[in-house]
């Protein structure tokens, strides 16, 4: 049980993953999270439907999968709602 939980953490970030001259861009981050969290719900909807169907007789593993989506919709939420507030707040800063 324990070796499943530890094969949901996350892998440690390189920072030898972007060169130094290479610039990343705010859009190109935000694109690729919402991706992986596009990919969690599908994975989730496909889950459920095996489920569903029959296909899928493990109610652990698609509770699982299912609740990993959610959290990951959560956090793109509440992401989402720093952003606009950082926004708004220097929107309202006089120059």
């Amino acid at each position: 049980m324990i070796e499943k939980v530890r094969d949901l953490s996350l892998p440690p970030l390189q920072e030898n993953n972007v060169k130094k001259n290479d610039q990343v861009h705010f859009s190109d981050v935000v694109k690729g999270a919402l991706d992986k969290v596009n990919e969690k719900q599908i994975a989730a909807e496909d889950e459920t439907i095996k489920l569903v169907t029959g296909d899928e007789q493990d109610l652990s593993k698609v509770l699982l999968t299912t609740e990993e989506a959610r959290l990951s919709l959560e956090l793109a939420y509440q992401v989402r709602n720093k952003i606009v507030d950082a926004y708004q707040e220097i929107s309202r800063m006089q120059i």
